[in-house]
């Protein structure tokens, strides 16, 4: 039979199990879900990377294809395909042109889907004669003016990106003029990062990929009616498209969702787990039916979450010992003092009072000083911290005008480009004039290159946060510069109404440009999918105080919208569009002028945000 002790011991053990198993399994749970959340908010963030990289590289040679109407012989070989004499010289147009541009391959096609110029035209495989009737893109092409497909090369089984514009003179459409660009250059640059992405096309096919052997599998199962289809159009030229084994978990918060990927076959070789649980956080592509999924593993998030359950099962083991030696130490003492005397237990219980009360002091002294520091360095680190916050707000603004300032730098470059090009000609044959002319026309696009990059670059530098006097129109004028391909892409009409002289506010000139961007920013976004968007823009001099208003004809804002226009992570955009720091930010940094940041709704509709900032002295404007 069980001994005696050992049965009086049992209740405590069984309690003390019973809160170890409570405390790891809340502590397991608990930092599970805390990094999840973390892992979520990093793979956002490589999300908005990912789509940069992707856009910025198809956007290189998406203005190529049309540019090509531009040769007088192209157009001339589309309007007669039978010109042996043209074709010749058209095709070696096209393989400079190719070589140049670093595409896989440039051809023309005439109406009836037969190439008639290729940049491969020495080649053996060479495009020329081909019927390419059957491919989307061409069909695309001829039907809307433009097309954009992903497929299989059918000559030299090469995957890559077609870009598709059709050619016409004045009267009729002579024919499609092709660029097929590879995407592997920037698929070598997603193997070296720290989670793995996919991009899957409108079939479920992945298309492009971190993982090789993940290449051209499916997301989901395709029928024998879709295989037939793939089969007609050659889209894949034939690939087996065998299933990636990902299995849908369960769904998250924000779009995301937990899946696991079967291990096939022998493990694969990646800087990377490959098979497991992931976390897919997946964002459609503007401008293609493509989707971009970013996989991040949760080994580290399950590491750290039994790590965690592990410490505080025996930090709950240790307490609850603690607790019972401290127990028995009280009755042995106990015991002993009631052998003593009255006197001495009097005596003894002074002494233990003194000596706690002295180390109740002392312990309360060192954690007031604890405390102290510990307040003075979260005090630095919050300044830091915000500094840091601020420059990353610059940098998402940054972000999201890269498409458009790319936009506004390829157009100079294929001006440059095609001007060199004729430059060249004319010096061939002694035309120096007009020689001349477009050397001086290159000269201008480069200055003007040279001023969209430096507003950029001055833009971008990170502020020493000092103030001095800064005009209110200038810093105006430069917001609405980088704003400018934004501003036209909407076709918004600004209104400024700034009597002069400018105001000159006491503030720091490159985050009072990172205010102004963000408000009209919010107020573009405010009136998306309005034809004519209009933004008006007024500033004037109250007392001391510089005012200037920005103002939308947006539907305005809601009572809750208003209660919480200020709070960190608040935001009516989609996930995935902002984090709802923006105005947090742009507050904050007000603040630190001395100045205000307030938002409204106007009575003739729209929302109103009102910049209050102190005006500089006299003294300090000519310091």
């Amino acid at each position: 039979m069980p001994s005696r002790p050992f049965l009086s011991r049992l209740p405590i053990l069984l309690l003390l199990l019973a809160f170890m198993a409570v405390s790891g399994l809340a502590a397991h749970r608990i930092a599970q879900q805390l990094g999840l959340a973390d892992l979520q908010a990093t793979g956002l963030h490589r999300l908005d990377l990912y789509t940069a990289s992707l856009e910025r590289e198809i956007g290189k040679y998406a203005f190529l294809p049309g540019t090509l109407g531009l040769e007088r012989d192209v157009l001339a070989l589309l309007g007669h395909p039978g010109d042996n004499a043209l074709a010749p010289r058209v095709s070696a147009y096209l393989e400079q042109l190719n070589e140049r541009a670093g595409t896989l391959a440039i051809y023309l096609v005439d109406t009836t889907g037969h190439v008639v110029a290729s940049s491969n035209w020495r080649r053996a495989d060479s495009f020329l004669g081909e019927d390419l009737a059957f491919r989307p893109y061409f069909r695309d092409a001829m039907a809307n003016g433009s097309g954009r497909f992903f497929g299989i090369g059918t000559t030299r089984g090469e995957p890559g990106y077609y870009l598709a514009s059709a050619l016409a003179d004045e009267s009729r459409t002579l024919g499609v003029a092709v660029i097929k660009v590879s995407l592997e250059q920037l698929e070598n640059s997603w193997t070296t990062v720290e989670a793995p992405a996919i991009v899957s096309d409108e079939n479920g096919v992945v298309i492009l990929g971190s993982v090789a052997d993940w290449k051209f599998t499916t997301l989901r199962p395709l029928d024998e009616k879709t295989r037939s289809a793939f089969d007609q159009t050659q889209q894949y030229n034939r690939r087996a498209l065998k299933p990636l084994g990902m299995n849908e978990l369960r769904e998250l918060d924000h779009g995301a969702r937990l899946v696991r990927i079967a291990k096939d076959g022998p493990e694969m070789v990646s800087v990377y787990p490959v098979a497991g649980r992931f976390l897919a956080q997946s964002r459609p592509l503007p401008g293609t039916p493509w989707t971009l999924t970013v996989l991040s593993h949760l080994e580290q998030v399950d590491d750290i979450a039994q790590s965690r359950a592990t410490v505080a099962v025996v930090v709950t083991a240790l307490l609850f010992m603690l607790g019972l030696m401290a127990n028995e130490r009280r009755r042995h003492l106990k015991d002993r003092l009631a052998a003593r005397e009255a006197l001495q237990k009097a005596h003894d219980e002074l002494e233990l009072k003194v000596e706690e009360r002295t180390a109740d002091l002392s312990a309360a002294n060192q954690l007031l000083q604890d405390e102290v520091t510990e307040r003075i360095r979260a005090e630095r680190t919050l300044r830091a911290a915000q500094d840091e916050l601020v420059q990353a707000g610059k940098l998402a603004v940054i972000g999201q005008l890269s498409t458009g300032i790319a936009h506004e730098l390829n157009q100079p470059l294929t001006a440059l480009r095609t001007l060199s090009g004729n430059s060249m000609r004319f010096l061939d044959r002694g035309d120096l004039a007009t020689t001349r002319a477009n050397l001086e026309r290159i000269a201008q696009l480069a200055d003007r290159m040279g001023a969209i990059t430096g507003q950029l670059r001055t833009f971008a530098r990170k502020s020493g946060g000092q103030l001095q006097p800064v005009s209110l129109y200038r810093a105006l004028d430069n917001a609405l510069a980088l704003l400018d391909s934004r501003l036209a892409q909407a076709n918004a009409d600004v209104c400024r109404s700034c009597p002069l002289p400018a105001p000159i506010a006491l503030c720091d000139v490159n985050r009072l440009e990172q205010v102004l961007i963000n408000l009209i920013g919010n107020a573009l976004d405010a009136m998306d999918g309005q034809p004519t968007p209009r933004i008006e823009i007024g500033c004037e001099v109250v007392g001391r105080k510089a005012w200037l208003a920005v103002r939308d004809h947006g539907p305005g804002l809601d009572d809750e919208v208003i209660s919480h226009l200020f709070e960190p992570f608040f935001t009516t955009k989609q996930a995935g569009v902002g984090l709802g720091l923006g105005l947090t930010i742009s507050a904050g940094i007000v603040r630190d002028f001395g100045g205000t940041l307030t938002g409204a709704n106007h009575p003739d509709g729209g929302a109103v945000f009102t910049l209050e900032i102190p005006l500089a002295d006299e003294a300090e404007r000519h310091d």
